[in-house]
């Protein structure tokens, strides 16, 4: 079987492609929850990756849970309604868990379908763009399940709560304008501009200074949840670091001297 994760750099870029383009890169069996839980560890290890953008091999992005598997009842939709909730825990949810940690900034380019989990694997993304031919769909009811995944929590963050709800509670699909115009993605590109213009995205991205990235990243994530006070909090004491870093002091050389500034995310 193909690995479900290919991993290919372009700079201080990580290109991750899902690789089961047979199943239309359905998010289900232990290599791909575990490939994942890799790709975390080793993109926050490495400093010299600043950004990451994820794609689908084939036509889709990612078609969600493998529907097979729910009509057979067999991999994580086998056996009582409390081994399916641990199996839940064990697996799929194992996505959001892990890219919850991920300090580098993420693009979904969304090449294709986006369904259902595959919906919820682009909004665990920092950033969306979508190709013309990109589906997006919070279809769970359609199957009769609910979103398993963290979808209602994820979904609402990027689009509020009453656009979030009319998408799950619908189940409706909609096509890459609508996404756009509501939110859920940036912008939308012909196919064959959809991974040059996410990797310049991310080439733009990744010109900042790496541990300040990070920093930020994590700051945006903590403000999903929590209060003012913290993010304040925080915010002093990741400036309170910034300020001391190497590459603060290059930015601030490079400024005067009227030329690029080069980073390497050393400290000072």
């Amino acid at each position: 079987m193909n690995e479900p994760l290919l991993i290919t750099r372009r700079g201080h870029t990580a290109l991750i492609t899902l690789n089961r383009p047979d199943t239309r890169n359905a998010l289900s069996g232990e290599d791909m929850f575990a490939a994942f839980e890799a790709l975390v560890d080793k993109l926050n290890a490495d400093l010299s990756v600043r950004a990451a953008v994820l794609t689908g091999a084939g036509s889709a992005f990612c078609s969600g849970g493998n529907v097979a598997e729910m009509r057979d009842r067999t991999g994580m939709f086998a056996g009582s309604p409390e081994e399916i909730t641990e199996r839940y825990r064990q697996g799929i949810q194992r996505i959001p868990r892990a890219l919850t940690r991920l300090q580098v900034p993420l693009i979904a380019a969304v090449n294709g379908p986006a369904i259902g989990a595959g919906n919820d694997l682009a909004c665990m993304c920092d950033l969306r763009i979508a190709s013309t031919t990109a589906r997006f769909a919070e279809s769970f009811v359609k199957v009769g399940i609910i979103p398993g995944d963290g979808g209602c929590w994820l979904l609402p963050r990027v689009i509020g709560h009453a656009r979030a709800a009319e998408l799950a509670l619908t189940g409706d699909t909609i096509d890459a304008d609508e996404a756009l115009r509501i939110g859920l993605v940036s912008r939308v590109v012909e196919p064959d501009q959809l991974l040059p213009d996410a990797l310049a995205l991310a080439s733009r991205i990744a010109a900042n200074p790496p541990q300040v990235l990070r920093w930020t990243k994590q700051l945006l994530q903590q403000a999903r949840t929590g209060t003012l006070d913290e993010a304040l909090d925080a915010a002093g004491r990741l400036q309170g670091l910034a300020h001391h870093t190497a590459d603060h002091a290059e930015a601030v050389a490079a400024f005067f001297e009227k030329r690029a500034p080069v980073f390497s995310g050393g400290v000072a």
